[in-house]
C-alpha cells in the first residue's frame, strides 16, 4: 500500500540546497535598491498612519427646540445710538423688538470713529415718572384716548408717565414723532437735548440675542419699532427729516451663532462675516446678508469637545427707490423697504460632527507594511531571475 500525503506535500516553501546558491553583482545591486525602497515605503506607510483626519458625519440636529445664542458687533459709523433699532423676527410669527433696551452694549462714536462713550442697555430704562405726585398721569398727546382717565382708579389709567410711553404711543397710531420736541416727558427727561446733541455721532452694538431655530431675520433699522395690524413699521420721521444726516454704512467687527468659540486657524470658516465692510453710503439704502447655518461638534482627539454653528453668507444691497445702479447696471432692483441692515437666517435640520482621527488603524498599517514588503520582494525577484537568465543566455551565446 502506498503511503498517504503527508505534510511535506504541502510545503509552498520548498528549500534550495546552498551549493546551488549562487550569488551576482545584480543580485546585490536589486538587494541593496530593495532595502532602501522598503524603508522609503515603511516610512511613508507611517507617516499615512500617524496623519491625523477630521471625518464629518451628518445626523439629525436634536436640539431643534432650544434657543440658539446670536452674537453680533457692529460699527455704523453715520448712525447716532438712539436712533438704532434691533428687532428679531421668525418663521413661527414671533417677534422680538427693541432688543437694544435690554442687554446689548451700545458705544457712542465721534465722526473720525473714536469711542466716546458706553452705555450698557435694560429695559426699565427710560420708564421713570417725571413727577413726584403718586396721582401724576402724563398725557400721550391725543395718540391715546385718555377722556375717561378722571373716574377711573390710577392703576387703570391710561398714561405716558415717560418719554417712551410717548413715543410708543406715537408708534402705534402711526405717528411721527421726531426728537420729541415740546413733549413734556421728553424735555424734562432730556431726551430732545441727548437727541440733538448726538445727531452726528456713530454707534457700535455689541451683545448677545437668541433666536428659535427656524428660519427669519435680524435687522437693525431706524426709530421706534412697533407691530400694529399685522404689519412691523419703524417710525422714520427723524431719519427723514435729515437729507444729509445718516445712513447704513456699517462695518460687522462679528457674527457668529451658539456658544461663541474662536477656533484654531484650521477651522476659521464659522465666522465667514468678520471683518466685512459695506462700500455703499446711501441713505436709503437696503443692505441684506442671508446665511445658512449648520449646527457643528467637533470632536479632537485629547477628547475635548467644541460645539459651535457653521453658516455660509452671501450678501446683497439695493437702493430703497428701486430701479437700476451704478453697482448693478443689469439689474432691475425691487422697490420700496426700509433702510437697515438686514441678516436673514435660514437654519438647517441637519448636525455635522466632525471627529478627529488617525488616517489608519493599526491593521491597516499592518497590513499596508506587509503588502509593502511582500511587492518590494516579489518585483526583486522576478527582475533578478530575469537578469540572470538574459547574462545565462549571453554567456552561453558567446562560447558556442
Amino acid at each position: 500500500m502506498g503511503k498517504g500525503p503527508t505534510l511535506l506535500n504541502f510545503d509552498a516553501f520548498s528549500k534550495s540546497t546552498d551549493d546551488s546558491r549562487i550569488k551576482t553583482t545584480s543580485g546585490g545591486i536589486l538587494t541593496l535598491i530593495c532595502f532602501i525602497t522598503t524603508f522609503i515605503l515603511l516610512l511613508n506607510e507611517y507617516s499615512d498612519y500617524k496623519r491625523v483626519v477630521t471625518r464629518p458625519e451628518l445626523v439629525v440636529d436634536r436640539d431643534r427646540n432650544k434657543k440658539l445664542d446670536i452674537n453680533l458687533d457692529v460699527t455704523f459709523p453715520n448712525m447716532p445710538c438712539d436712533m438704532l433699532s434691533l428687532d428679531i423676527m421668525d418663521l413661527t410669527g414671533d417677534i422680538q423688538i427693541d432688543l437694544l433696551t435690554s442687554g446689548f452694549t451700545k458705544i457712542r462714536l465721534d465722526r473720525d470713529g473714536r469711542e466716546i462713550g458706553e452705555e450698557t442697555m435694560d429695559v426699565n430704562e427710560g420708564v421713570e415718572l417725571i413727577s413726584t405726585d403718586p396721582n401724576y398721569c402724563g398725557s400721550c398727546y391725543g395718540s391715546i384716548d385718555q377722556a375717561n382717565n378722571e373716574n377711573l382708579p390710577l392703576e387703570q389709567r391710561r398714561c405716558c408717565n415717560s418719554c417712551r410711553a410717548v413715543r410708543t404711543a406715537y408708534a402705534q397710531v402711526g405717528w411721527k414723532f421726531y426728537d420729541g420736541k415740546d413733549i413734556e416727558q421728553c424735555e424734562k427727561e432730556g431726551y430732545v437735548q441727548k437727541i440733538n446733541d448726538r445727531i452726528n455721532e456713530g454707534c457700535r452694538v455689541k451683545g448677545t440675542g437668541q433666536i428659535n431655530r427656524i428660519g427669519g431675520n435680524v435687522h437693525f433699522a431706524p426709530g421706534a419699532s412697533i407691530t400694529a395690524q399685522d404689519k412691523h413699521v419703524h417710525d422714520l420721521s427723524l431719519y427723514d427729516k435729515f437729507s444729509d444726516k445718516f445712513n447704513f454704512q456699517h462695518k460687522v467687527n462679528h457674527f457668529s451663532f451658539g456658544t461663541d468659540n474662536h477656533l484654531t486657524n484650521e477651522y476659521v470658516s464659522t465666522h465667514p462675516l468678520d471683518g466685512r465692510e459695506s462700500t455703499v453710503a446711501e441713505k436709503y439704502q437696503l443692505y441684506s446678508y442671508f446665511l445658512k447655518v449648520v449646527n457643528t461638534r467637533y470632536e479632537f482627539l485629547d477628547g475635548s469637545i467644541v460645539n459651535t454653528n457653521q453658516f455660509s453668507a452671501s450678501e446683497h444691497d439695493r437702493p430703497l427707490q428701486g430701479g437700476r445702479d451704478d453697482d448693478h447696471p443689469n439689474t432691475i432692483h425691487a422697490r420700496g423697504g426700509l433702510p437697515g441692515v438686514f441678516f436673514h437666517f435660514d437654519i438647517s435640520p441637519m448636525k455635522i460632527i466632525n471627529r478627529e482621527q488617525y488616517n489608519k488603524t493599526w491593521s491597516a498599517f499592518m497590513l499596508g507594511a506587509c503588502a509593502a514588503i511582500g511587492g518590494v520582494l516579489t518585483v526583486a525577484s522576478v527582475l533578478d531571475r530575469t537578469i540572470w537568465k538574459v547574462n545565462k543566455m549571453l554567456k552561453d551565446k558567446k562560447d558556442t
